[in-house]
């Protein structure tokens, strides 16, 4: 009779579900606990690849006008190109080079322009000694 009484309680209370409660969260955190252990310690070797193409697509430009000033000071020369792409405005270069016939074959190479555009585009400014910065 005294069991009844205390299981007609504990039914009035609902303590029948929310005794089970704790013990299924522990078992839950335990379980999730050894799942992440599981997937962390797991040797990431991945099998895709990604596929790089090479060579760069630049965008369209039209060179407006090229700017050179070599500074046989410093021994460099600072080339500034003029695009008429409204992407891109202008690029900015600096060669280690102050020879002029080197610096316009080095400005063709990197614009992919044949020297004799590169001639007929190029403003020069030189500086010497006298004119130290």
């Amino acid at each position: 009779m005294l069991k009844s009484r205390w299981f007609q309680i504990l039914c009035s209370l609902g303590l029948e579900f929310w005794l089970p409660l704790p013990l299924l969260g522990l078992a839950f955190w335990v379980g999730s606990g050894f799942l992440m252990d599981g997937i962390l310690s797991r040797t990431h070797q991945t099998t895709k690849y990604l596929k790089v193409d090479s060579q760069l697509v630049q965008p369209n430009k039209t060179v407006a006008s090229i700017e050179a000033e070599i500074n046989e000071y410093q021994g460099i020369s600072r080339v500034k190109v003029k695009t008429n792409s409204s992407v891109l405005k202008e690029l900015k270069f600096e060669f280690a080079i102050t020879e002029f016939n080197q610096l316009e074959a080095a400005i063709s190479q990197e614009l992919g322009l044949p020297i004799e555009e590169i001639r007929k585009l190029m403003q020069i400014k030189q500086k010497t000694n006298s004119d130290k910065q």
